[in-house]
């Protein structure tokens, strides 16, 4: 079986979840201000369905499914969760997350999702990532427009939710675009260090109040892209599908 990969940012820890997360995901991820904001997490969050849905991550992961990864704090806090939703027959993929009410503003979101991007690039080949987020939500816009994503479009009353029809917008990056980007920010790394002295492992959204592009790393090996078989989109569950 593939094990589920972890990646590292200046701040954060993306690693796959344990049983033992369930309790602080159902906290976090019961709040109604974080269900209100996604497609498939529930409200009210009842005992079990964290447990549920942790259960059947190693095993979406080994079926191309998605991988579900969640959002830790480099001192081990969980905060939040994030999601790769891949269709490897068209090389492309959905992302997803979500974090904590009193985790939002610090561009926490953005820092996993760049990370994540990286690995869908370059570890599994992917020619296309995209999101979406509800139209009355546009704080999510706003991290995939730091990510580089161009909005492609509005797709009106698309959603059911909570007994309303809602509106969803659509963002999308492709290969090319997301290279041709991390190249640019490469070069301005050196430019500000070159200005302000500050090495580029410091905390730079803070001291230059630009978004930090995550390094060069790569993890061992792709456990997808070398394999036969497409992945699919799942159709529910929580919260494997997010806005």
């Amino acid at each position: 079986m593939s094990k589920l990969p972890t990646l590292t940012t200046d701040r954060l820890v993306l690693r796959a979840f344990t049983l033992d997360d369930a309790p602080r995901v159902q906290a976090l991820a019961g709040r109604m201000e974080i269900a209100r904001t996604t497609l498939t997490i529930p409200h009210p969050y009842e005992d079990g369905m964290a447990e549920e849905w942790i259960s059947t991550h190693a095993q979406d992961f080994e079926n191309q499914q998605v991988l579900n990864l969640a959002i830790c704090l480099r001192d081990g806090l969980l905060i939040g969760a994030i999601g790769l939703m891949p269709e490897l027959e068209h090389r492309r993929a959905e992302i997803g997350y979500w974090v904590g009410m009193e985790y939002w503003g610090h561009g926490y979101c953005t820092e996993a999702a760049q990370a994540v991007m990286q690995y869908g690039f370059k570890e599994l080949g992917l020619e296309r990532i995209y999101g979406f987020h509800f139209s009355n939500n546009p704080a999510s816009g706003r991290v995939m427009e730091k990510l580089g994503m161009e909005k492609e479009g509005v797709m009106r009353r698309h959603i059911q939710k909570w007994g309303q029809r809602c509106d969803v917008v659509c963002y999308g990056i492709l290969r090319d675009e997301y290279y041709a980007r991390a190249g640019a920010r490469l070069k301005s790394d050196a430019e500000i260090q070159k200005a302000c002295g500050r090495s580029r492992a410091g905390n730079r959204e803070r001291d230059c109040g630009r978004d930090c592009f995550p390094s060069d790393r790569r993890t061992a090996g792709c456990p997808w892209h070398c394999r036969s078989g497409a992945g699919r989109l799942p159709s529910q569950g929580h919260p494997s599908a997010y806005l």
